[in-house]
């Protein structure tokens, strides 16, 4: 079992920074893929990132490509997400997850993933 509490969220103007954190509970951290998903008012889930068991790879959705950043430390039980350059169609709920298997390419749905955090709100006015 793993437990996911994300935070960091909040109000940016646009073209501002923020860092998206979760902490992960349990001796097995390293075990998981991690992964960041959002969600915005009527519409699907997307998939935003994902990093490898040690970090060594990552994968990101063609609509944040270059701009977020996903990285994690093990040691600490954390995982992190560095959203650069926001835009108002980044708002959104945003959530970590956590998997047992890894895929190479950013074709992830969600339905990977086993563990979910409650998620962390974030907006970005014009």
């Amino acid at each position: 079992q793993v437990q996911l509490v994300e935070s960091g969220g909040g109000l940016v103007q646009a073209g501002g920074s923020l860092r998206l954190s979760c902490a992960a509970s349990g001796r097995t951290f390293s075990s998981y893929v991690m992964g960041w998903f959002r969600q915005a008012p009527g519409k699907e889930r997307e998939f935003v990132a994902v990093i490898s068991w040690s970090g060594g790879a990552t994968y990101y959705g063609d609509s944040v490509k270059g701009r977020f950043t996903v990285s994690r430390e093990n040691a600490k039980n954390m995982v992190y997400l560095q959203m650069n350059s926001l835009k108002p169609e980044d708002t959104a709920a945003y959530y970590c997850a956590a998997a047992r298997r890894f895929y190479s390419g950013s074709y992830y749905t969600g339905d990977e993933f086993d563990y979910w955090g409650q998620g962390t709100q974030v907006t970005v006015s014009s």
